[in-house]
């Protein structure tokens, strides 16, 4: 059964400083909570083809897995892919102005979790989508400077 979440914030800062810090594979253990570490296979700058290579904790079990960055747009848009492990995923995230001023960022996992049943997907999205608003608040919280990172 294919999982598919999107979550999105705004945050009150300009959406080419979000895009840069977000996007920086060097800042994911700052803001995602379960993201234990974070190693370039590839080298910097990041570019579409970098890979880099995570390690992670969800729903109580340990994933290796590495990522190949597919699009990138600087200040719009980002695009990562995976086809290891027991999860395939794409992770893309978006940056438009926000109508206030500031910036709307959507983050968006999708994919289609192998040997998993429908009732465990539909529970694993439910954990993803939590886990990304948590992510999401920190990443707003340490951007607009109530969090030291």
């Amino acid at each position: 059964m294919p999982v598919d979440v999107l979550t999105e914030i705004e945050i009150a800062r300009p959406r080419e400083e979000v895009a840069a810090f977000a996007c920086d594979p060097d800042n994911a253990m700052r803001w995602y909570e379960n993201i234990k570490s974070v190693d370039w296979v590839t080298q910097p700058p990041l570019a579409v083809g970098s890979q880099i290579a995570f390690v992670a904790s969800f729903l109580g079990s340990r994933l290796d897995y590495t990522y190949e960055v597919h699009e990138l747009v600087p200040g719009e848009r980002f695009v990562m892919r995976t086809e290891q492990g027991p999860f395939p995923m794409r992770t893309t995230y978006e940056f438009e102005d926000a109508p206030g001023g500031g910036t709307r960022m959507t983050l968006r996992n999708d994919g289609e979790p192998k040997r998993f049943s429908k009732p465990t997907a539909k529970l694993m999205a439910k954990a993803m989508a939590r886990a990304n608003r948590k992510d999401l608040e920190r990443l707003k919280a340490i951007l607009e400077g109530e969090l030291s990172g």
